[in-house]
């Protein structure tokens, strides 16, 4: 159902048993999957490509051109997966030349006013909190959840299962399955109460916690400590995350309190 009181282009991709609400705005550059709604005053701009069953919420802008200096009008997407969830002001930007587009993966909630920027890449199941803002080319990985008044810097990544506390400042790295907060952020152990809730079960925990304790807490550089990790523990698709995680990150990772 579309009301006669929004602006539909002719040329949108619009699927069966979409809701487009009054006062909203879609331009033709668009495709919007079945079951999804869109509220009232939402403005879905160029470029977006929006999943089945999202939800939308009044005065979300999704698609706006980035802001970033660099960008030359070149053609990019903001993309939303399936069952994803935009509360009330946020904003999704499209990619730039530098990646091509922004993704914001399924059963996602980014809630009121968050900001997700260029060419950002967010996985499955992330939970952005309330004026939350990621600048460009953040990588989130499933799972990872950033309380309210968070600040991301550019080029950042997040590793699966985080806990970020709110009005975070990431400046660095955040590495899979921890928990994060204080000023400069920091490794405040696991997040063991999320990886439970999601099915982790003792020994896996266990032998996690038992990873962290050689990067945190042994007293060895974190060369050294991934050495170490890579000779005592036998591989495991959770080791061997962790090993490639800190091993690629460029921005370095975040230190102990």
């Amino acid at each position: 159902m579309i009301s006669n009181l929004a602006f539909v282009h002719p040329e949108a991709k619009i699927g069966k048993d979409v809701i487009v609400d009054s006062f909203a705005y879609i331009a033709g550059n668009v495709t919007i999957g079945d079951g999804t709604w869109i509220g009232p005053n939402v403005t879905i701009m160029d470029g977006a490509r929006i999943g089945k069953n999202c939800k939308v919420f009044p005065s979300a802008v999704i698609s706006g051109i980035p802001q970033d200096l660099k960008f030359r009008g070149e053609d990019s997407t903001a993309e939303l997966g399936d069952n994803t969830t935009v509360r009330e002001c946020a904003t999704v930007n499209r990619g730039t030349a530098a990646v091509g587009k922004t993704v914001v993966g399924s059963n996602c909630l980014l809630m009121a006013y968050s900001h997700v920027g260029h060419d950002c890449l967010i996985g499955n199941y992330v939970i952005i909190g309330n004026s939350t803002a990621l600048a460009g080319e953040v990588d989130i990985d499933d799972w990872a959840i950033l309380s309210a008044g968070t600040m991301v810097h550019q080029f950042s990544h997040i590793g699966a299962h985080v806990m970020i506390g709110g009005g975070a400042k990431v400046r660095t790295d955040v590495p899979p399955f921890i928990k994060a907060d204080r000023d400069p952020l920091s490794f405040l152990g696991l997040n063991s109460v999320g990886l439970t809730r999601r099915g982790f079960g003792k020994e896996r925990i266990d032998e996690i916690h038992e990873i962290y304790r050689a990067i945190y807490q042994k007293g060895m550089n974190i060369s050294q400590a991934l050495d170490w990790v890579e000779g005592e523990f036998k591989p495991s698709p959770d080791r061997n995350y962790i090993l490639e995680f800190i091993r690629k990150s460029e921005r370095g990772i975040i230190r102990a309190r």
